[in-house]
């Protein structure tokens, strides 16, 4: 089964070597037609803690580091 690649924005990175990425998507509205912007804070895995809030980042899915943690920066 191939891993999720989900690209972010940084909103925070207080947590040591743990980042919050804002993941957005756009879907259309089943009735009304309309593209509706939806969106997901995820943790990710930064073990450099080298990423600050507002740089884009890439993250893919893997095993559970800990609680909240599934995913890792790849760059």
């Amino acid at each position: 089964m191939p891993k999720r690649i989900l690209t972010g924005k940084v909103v925070s990175n207080k947590a040591h070597k743990t980042i919050t990425v804002l993941v957005e998507r756009r879907i259309m509205h089943p009735i009304y037609k309309k593209f509706v912007t939806k969106s997901k804070k995820i943790q990710a895995h930064d073990k450099d803690n080298k990423f600050q809030p507002g740089d884009f980042v890439e993250i893919i899915e893997t095993k559970p580091i800990s609680k909240t943690k599934k995913f890792e920066v790849i760059y």
